[in-house]
């Protein structure tokens, strides 16, 4: 298997209507550059604004996972999600013109279709992996749902439902490769017992829900007042009770479709992780809100890895800016210039380096019998590398300087003294707006934390 990541050749377009929201939507499911992993993208609201598939922006999982940020919603994001991750995909905007995903059959068939229509492509970037080192379980107390993940080579999944009723007892299903989702996965489509139906339709949901894109299971008598109400909601003249206790004419795609579905859910909820998994995920009668919670807790994890995880680089390779290159960029000169080189760029962030010698001017009065570098002067080197993040994308950066708004959260973990070499990392909280940066920067020494502080800054032209 690749370790490069992926994304789609070309675009691809469906239409149909939202299952909650019964509003028509299309859907389009567009390329996207390393690293941008999956991203709604509004296109009926003023800016296009964008929600990323990230577990912190999750708001409600009653019936569906719903994402909102700054106000912006989507609803029923996962199996969409599940299609992208069970087709091996990295980055894509998902392009929708209404707040709900179309719900098509309800499984990830046709999303799965049309991600092989536009044909996918690797990109020059290898993969970032979450490797679960230990055991990790999330449990809620009160459904009793569990999810637990344990190391693996692989990422594998395992269902197993029991939802005590004769119509529907105990389902188990596995997916042992991400290879093998399109065919023992993707075409489970959604369900629900009878009594939950007549509960959403007073609730005035599944609006855009059909007896052709959801399995009802019938778990109680149909009176004539139920079928009334489901012809009327379903625009039928008639419903029955097929043999194996399903509402009307649906034939099932597998024995334990409910069980493959359910599935189906944990894989998209997951990736609201937003990176691929080596793990084994065991999922005990799991849910949208047990299966987000987890994901929560994954994020928390990888973050708290990347944080403490200092960059790593090579002294020999050529800089990204030597400091010829860093004092054109830069009004700063010594004794005040703090940044030796920069060895790493992306559009979002920038690794430099201060290499700390006893023959730095502040050594002289600060601290001279025992030398510490000053707590304020590693938070203007980190400063100094948020400026050449900004003014390395400038045509004329030498007309425009930055200056600080704010400064949250500095914590000082260890002296910096002669001899250490300060590797800093620094990233853009959110994009830049109305000449505004918001910065994270954090200051490494010998593979540990040593500094770290949140930044805001302004650009102004002189």
């Amino acid at each position: 298997m690749s370790d490069k990541q992926k994304t789609l050749a070309n675009e691809a377009i469906l239409k149909g209507v939202g299952l909650h929201t019964g509003k028509y939507v299309t859907l389009t499911f567009k390329p996207a550059d390393p690293d941008t992993g999956f991203v709604f993208v509004r296109t009926d609201l003023e800016g296009q604004p964008q929600v990323e598939a990230d577990a912190q922006y999750v708001v409600s999982t009653a019936r569906g996972t719903t994402l909102e940020k700054k106000g912006v919603k989507i609803h029923t994001t996962e199996h969409v999600l599940a299609a992208l991750v069970g087709m091996d995909i990295d980055n894509c905007y998902i392009e929708i013109d209404n707040a709900e995903p179309p719900i098509m059959d309800g499984s990830s068939k046709f999303f799965v279709e049309a991600i092989e229509t536009a044909g996918i492509v690797e990109q020059d970037k290898d993969r970032e992996y979450f490797r679960i080192k230990e055991i990790v379980t999330y449990v809620d107390p009160e459904t009793g749902s569990e999810i637990t993940a344990i190391p693996s080579d692989d990422y594998q999944v395992t269902a197993m439902v029991d939802f005590g009723t004769k119509v529907l007892g105990t389902q188990n299903a596995t997916l042992s490769s991400i290879s093998k989702f399109k065919t023992d996965i993707s075409q489970a489509r959604t369900f629900c017992f009878l009594h939950e139906l007549e509960q959403l339709l007073e609730a005035g949901l599944v609006k855009g829900g059909d007896l052709d894109n959801a399995i009802v299971y019938v778990d109680k008598e149909i009176t004539p007042e139920t079928k009334e109400k489901l012809c009327k909601a379903f625009n039928r003249e008639d419903v029955s009770i097929r043999p194996n206790g399903i509402l009307d004419h649906l034939t099932l795609h597998y024995p334990n479709e409910a069980a493959r579905h359910k599935l189906l859910d944990v894989v998209g909820d997951l990736a609201l992780v937003g990176k691929k998994l080596k793990a084994k995920i065991i999922a005990t009668k799991p849910g949208h809100h047990t299966n987000t919670n987890f994901a929560k807790k994954l994020s928390k994890q990888i973050k708290l890895a990347q944080r403490n995880k200092a960059p790593e680089f090579d002294l020999t390779a050529e800089p990204v800016y030597d400091i010829n290159d860093i004092m054109k960029l830069l009004p700063h000169r010594p004794p005040f210039l703090l940044i030796d080189k920069v060895i790493s760029k992306t559009s979002t962030g920038l690794v430099g380096v201060k290499n700390v010698t006893m023959n730095e001017p502040f050594f002289v009065g600060h601290f001279p019998k025992e030398p510490v570098m000053p707590g304020v002067l590693q938070i203007e080197a980190m400063a100094q590398l948020g400026g050449l993040l900004i003014l390395g994308e400038l045509e004329n950066p030498q007309d425009y300087s930055t200056y600080f708004m704010k400064i949250e959260s500095a914590k000082f973990k260890r002296k910096i003294i002669p001899g250490d070499t300060l590797v800093f990392k620094l990233e853009l909280v959110e994009p830049i707006r109305r000449g505004i940066v918001h910065m994270q920067g954090i200051g490494y020494v010998n593979n540990q934390i040593a500094v770290e502080a949140e930044m805001m800054a302004v650009i102004t032209k002189e």
